[in-house]
């Protein structure tokens, strides 16, 4: 006997949440910035958008390398970053109480921090021989960053307590954000992307050297 067709299966997915033809993506049609064309059937509406894919952010996002507590033997970055070397480190100058480190997320290239090698969460915890060297390395970080890079201006702050906004707030940091005129663009505003032109052990290298001049 010879054997019956195959009849074809019906869709068993509801009519009213089956994707339409404006859903169903064109695999046909012109490829950008030299990607794969999506595959047939690929679900979605085209735009002239393009995606700048960022994994390195997840370890942020994930929360990796985070203090797993207040102590500073609980994994804290700022009593950390002072027993590496300068390059892995990250430093940028070392003072007697103080030292100059570049924020491993920066808000803009250069961003600096000046932090006490002691660990405490407060300003007001500071003797005054650290409190001096506090405030000259900030103005030192300041003339470094103008000889380097030229900023137009500077965010200079901390934040005390998580409930003000400090990432690790167990361990005193201050922040000198150099600025320039237009970096506050589309991209961070809307698009919540920061451009950073430079690789951050070039910059703490160019920063390093800037020091060195100012200092």
């Amino acid at each position: 006997m010879d054997a019956t067709p195959e009849q074809p299966r019906e869709d068993p997915t509801p009519a009213d949440v089956r994707p339409g033809v404006d859903d169903i993506a064109d695999p046909v049609g012109p490829v950008d910035s030299g990607l794969d064309a999506p595959p047939a059937g690929a679900v979605g509406v085209p735009d002239q958008l393009e995606r700048l894919w960022t994994p390195h952010r997840r370890a942020y996002i994930g929360g990796q390398d985070k203090p797993t507590g207040p102590g500073p033997d609980d994994g804290c970055p700022f009593c950390a970053a002072p027993r590496r070397d300068d390059v892995d480190g990250l430093i940028v100058a070392r003072g007697e109480r103080v030292y100059a480190v570049l924020n491993l997320y920066p808000y803009n290239s250069g961003h600096v921090l000046v932090c006490p090698y002691r660990h405490l969460p407060d300003y007001d915890g500071l003797d005054a021989a650290e409190t001096a060297e506090f405030a000259a390395f900030t103005q030192t970080a300041m003339r470094a960053l103008r000889r380097g890079s030229a900023p137009h201006g500077f965010n200079i702050g901390m934040n005390q307590g998580a409930v003000a906004g400090a990432g690790i707030a167990a361990h005193l940091h201050q922040h000198v954000v150099p600025r320039w005129g237009g970096d506050a663009n589309f991209m961070p505003v809307i698009g919540r992307t920061r451009v950073l032109p430079d690789l951050l052990r070039d910059t703490r290298a160019m920063l390093a050297a800037a020091w060195a001049q100012v200092g």
